[in-house]
This record gives structure tokens, C-alpha cells and sequence, in this order.
């Protein structure tokens, strides 16, 4: 299939991040989805990864927390508890309540792979009704269902308008996850842009300093050395992970292949997409005192620091509802996109409260939010996918908004305190303090203290 400008000269991506469910996907996230497609009107819609809940109940027999993992062997706590509240139990367990033979791992691994195929099929629905192709990326929890990223390749393209291609099968196909599309311009005699899909990693151990490159930005260069180990299964712990050392050097070969097929040498503009953000991303913010509202905390190799968007750089719209967490470590993919030319915007997902877009270290810096409703996330009326919309002369020149839940007129979802609780929820320390940083918190918390002081007034005064 091949992507080109409209006769009008623009191109549409509808760029669609964590889903992150299970083998029966929310409602509202697939009429999210539906009633985007058809506001936006896509050429493309990108998946930037975490499409698969991989920690879900259902693949509690499979589920692997980090690569080399046997399937099953460390499954979350809280996978544990919520299939306890959804009765979902383990195969296994089913097994020797009966005193039947326990299943064999291929037959717990095809269950799975029906349950992903599933999931596919459920969101993925909206997008092939009306006709419009997609391109998928990988998260840090999609490969731990038990289904590797190779195979999940596999199954996309089962799905017509998959564009993933096998990789390895040229120089624009790296690996799962890490793969160019050409762009043709509404003529159709050149590539005028490219569409670069990252495969940014999973988990990294903690301390692994092997790759990285200072960061300079002015706030990313603040960046200290952790090592951490493992804490409370609430939340992903150890640091996450990096492209390949692969994928950071094809980021130079890509161009220089959609330079060569245009015959004239000169970078073709090219946009990236991937899931985890990188150390730059911060460097759209502002460091602030730790008691300024709305603030939110550093993590990791950012703790101990509070910021706020920096409105010098982020465009009008922005919003910052949680911390960047990016790898520990610079591995310099934003100077491999520098030092290559043609590249003017790097695209992420993984942090689910965040919609910024800004300008750093000579890139635009952007987010989309989560547009799923069975994990944590904002409000239910800022979930959403980021619509882009390029034009033929100028791709650079981007124009991007949001397209939300809200916007949509989606009203009531259907499991508010999962979304109440995605919201509010706090799984440590710097999630509560960010928390209480929020002014309906706070003004909350100032109100039930007042009325506890003056109901203590009144008690006194009764005495």
C-alpha cells in the first residue's frame, strides 16, 4: 500500500497510544477510537505502543515481567489481586482444583495468542471499517503476555492495512517495531516525507551505563546516575528501556535510503513515532519549587526535582499531568536525528497524563495521551489521540491538536471508579506528593480541615 500527499497537499496521522487492555477492550476506548477516525479523517494512524495490557489476569499463566523470563514464573502482585476480584484464575489453578493434568505451555501459549489476536481485532475494527491503514510500534508491556514483539508483527499483519513490514526484508525494515513509511508527494514523483517508527525498548537493569551520552538540554543535562533496586509491584520498576544500538544507527541509514530514491541527496523531511520518551523530553519543562501547584516530580534519574511545562517552547494547549519517565540514560537518538538532517519531530506515548508539544535540542517534542480506559490516565474527557496534519510544501509546518473523549461527546464511561481511580491514584511516594499538588486536592484537603476545625470549635464550645 502506498502512502502520498492528497491532491489538496496534506497528509493526516492519527496517532493512537496505550490502549493498554486486555482481551476485551473497553467500549469506550473502541468508540473513542471509531468516533476519532471519523473526525479526523486519517491517511494513517500510528500505534505507539503498550496496545497490549500485558499484565492482565488473562495472561497470568504466560505473563513475563522482563525478557528471560520463564512465562508465569513472576507475575505482578497486582495482576494477582485483580484476578482474584474478577475470579479470572489461573489455568494452572483451575487444573489442580479439579485434579486434572496441568495444561502444557503451548497450550497456555496459544490461548494467549488467541486473546491477542482478539484484542487486535477489537480495536483495530474501528480503523479497518473505514478503510485506513496503520503502522504499529511496540511499549514496555506489550511483549509481557508471553506473545514476543516478532510474533505480535506476525499477527498485525494479519489485519488488512497492516503496514508493518517483515523485518529485515530492506533497508527500511529494521526490526519489529523499526521501520520506515515513504510518503509520495500528491504527484507522486518523490518521497516528501517519512514516517519513522522507533522500537524505543522495554527495561533496562538499573546501573547500565554501558550506551550513554551526556545529555546537554537544560534540564536533561541535570540528569544523576541511579541505581535502584526493585520496589512494591505497583508500580514498573527498574529503569526502562532504550532503542537498540541497531535502531539508532538506522535512524541515519533511513535517510540516506529516502534521500537516494529521490535521486538528489537532500534529507527528506521525516517525522518519528515511538513509545518511551526520551531524556530531551525534559527539556520542554521548567524546574520549579517543590510546593508549586500543579507541579510534578522527577523520577529517577530526574528525582528530587519539581517541574512545570515551560511555556517558552510548548505550544499553546499543552498539558503535563505526570513526570517524564524516560531510561536512565541518553543512548543519543535525538543527536542521531540531529547529526542525520531531514528530521523535525520526535512523537511518544508511555506517560498516560501527558499531551505536550514542545521545541528542544532542534526537534519538536510531542505526546500523545492514553486513549484506553482500563489503565491510568487523566480525566476521562482529556483521553484522546493526537491528529497531525502535514502539508506537501512544508511537513515541518505541521499543524497537531487533540481529539478527546470530551471533544467527542462521549459522556458518562462506563467504569467511572476506574477512572476516577486512574486518575487519583498514587502507587508511591512522589505519585501522592504530586497529587496533593493538584489544587482540587488541595482545595479539598483545605476544606475537610476546616471542617474538622470547626466542627472541633463547635464541640468545644457545646462543653
Amino acid at each position: 500500500m502506498t502512502l502520498r500527499f492528497r491532491d489538496d497537499g496534506t497528509f493526516r496521522i492519527l496517532q493512537v497510544s496505550d490502549i493498554q487492555d486486555g482481551p476485551h477492550v473497553s467500549e469506550d476506548t473502541l468508540q473513542l477510537i471509531g468516533d476519532a477516525v471519523r473526525e479526523a479523517d486519517p491517511d494513517l494512524v500510528v500505534l505507539t505502543g503498550d496496545q497490549i495490557l500485558g499484565y492482565d489476569p488473562a495472561y497470568i499463566d504466560t505473563f513475563i515481567s522482563r525478557r528471560g523470563d520463564r512465562p508465569g514464573d513472576h507475575v505482578r502482585v497486582v495482576s494477582r489481586l485483580e484476578a482474584a476480584i474478577e475470579h479470572v484464575p489461573s489455568q494452572r489453578e483451575l487444573c489442580r482444583r479439579n485434579t486434572l493434568p496441568a495444561p502444557d505451555e503451548d497450550t497456555l501459549m496459544e490461548r494467549t495468542r488467541q486473546n491477542v489476536r482478539s484484542t487486535f481485532s477489537q480495536f483495530l475494527g474501528p480503523i479497518a471499517a473505514h478503510g485506513v491503514p496503520f503502522a504499529a510500534t511496540y511499549g514496555n508491556h506489550d511483549f509481557q503476555c508471553g506473545i514476543d514483539v516478532d510474533e505480535q508483527d506476525d499477527l498485525y499483519r494479519e489485519i488488512d492495512g497492516c503496514l508493518n513490514p517483515v523485518a529485515g526484508s530492506g533497508p527500511l525494515a529494521l526490526e519489529p517495531g523499526t521501520f520506515a513509511l515513504p510518503v509520495l508527494s500528491s504527484r507522486g514523483e518523490r518521497i516528501a516525507m517519512g514516517v519513522m517508527m522507533v522500537n524505543s525498548g522495554d527495561y533496562t537493569l538499573d546501573g547500565d551505563a554501558s550506551r550513554a551520552v551526556p545529555s546537554t538540554g537544560p534540564v536533561s543535562s541535570g540528569a544523576h546516575p541511579v541505581v535502584q533496586g526493585r520496589g512494591l509491584d505497583l508500580v514498573d520498576s527498574d529503569g526502562y528501556g532504550v532503542p537498540s544500538a541497531a535502531a539508532i544507527g538506522w535512524l541515519a541509514d533511513a535517510e540516506r535510503e529516502l534521500s537516494a530514491r529521490n535521486g538528489d541527496g537532500v534529507p527528506v523531511p521525516a517525522i518519528a513515532f515511538q513509545h518511551i520518551p526520551t531524556q530531551e523530553f525534559y527539556d520542554c519543562l521548567r524546574e520549579v519549587p517543590w510546593w508549586t501547584m500543579n507541579a510534578v516530580e522527577g523520577t529517577r534519574a530526574f528525582s528530587g526535582r519539581c517541574f512545570l511545562l515551560d511555556e517558552t517552547v510548548c505550544r499553546p494547549g499543552s498539558t503535563l499531568g505526570e513526570s517524564v519517565n524516560c531510561a536512565d540514560i541518553n543512548v543519543g537518538e535525538v543527536a542521531a536525528m540531529r547529526h542525520a538532517g531531514g528530521y523535525f519531530a520526535l512523537f511518544a506515548g508511555h506517560d498516560h497524563k501527558n499531551a505536550y508539544v514542545g521545541h528542544a535540542g532542534g526537534l519538536d517534542l510531542g505526546y500523545a495521551p492514553t486513549c484506553g480506559f482500563a489503565s491510568y490516565g487523566p480525566d476521562a474527557d482529556l483521553r484522546g489521540v493526537r491528529l497531525l496534519t502535514f502539508h506537501e510544501d512544508n511537513p515541518s509546518a505541521y499543524h497537531t491538536r487533540m481529539i478527546t473523549w470530551g471533544e467527542l461527546g462521549g459522556g458518562a464511561v462506563h467504569d467511572k471508579l476506574r477512572v476516577f481511580l486512574g486518575d487519583y491514584g498514587a502507587a508511591d511516594a512522589a505519585t501522592v506528593r504530586n497529587q496533593l499538588r493538584r489544587p482540587k486536592v488541595a482545595g479539598a484537603i483545605g476544606v475537610a480541615a476546616a471542617g474538622l476545625l470547626s466542627a472541633i470549635a463547635a464541640h468545644r464550645r457545646r462543653q
